[in-house]
């Protein structure tokens, strides 16, 4: 049995949850979660680096790492292969 699920703190969500290929039917779609959202903004839009980053979700550099670099996987995937992107909300 895995370690329980930590709450993350989570200081955004964007206005749009959906981006996919313009007339292309998507069979496959690709789930970003608040926390690899957040990440990457955090990283990439607020230029903290990842201890800072990590101290601000709340979490452990490494989990911040993990996190991470599953976002950027998920994201490389769908503007490489042409999948649907869709961001996962859990509004408090």
């Amino acid at each position: 049995m895995g370690r329980p699920h930590c709450d993350y703190n989570i200081g955004f969500y964007p206005a749009y949850d959906t981006f996919k290929p313009e007339g292309i039917e998507c069979d496959d779609c690709i789930e970003l979660s608040p926390e690899e959202m957040e990440s990457l903004r955090l990283k990439n839009i607020k230029n903290l680096d990842q201890t800072a980053a990590a101290k601000k979700m709340g979490v452990s550099q490494s989990t911040f790492q993990r996190v991470l670099t599953s976002a950027y996987k998920k994201v490389s995937l769908a503007l490489i292969e042409g999948k649907e992107l869709k961001i996962l909300t859990k509004r408090p």
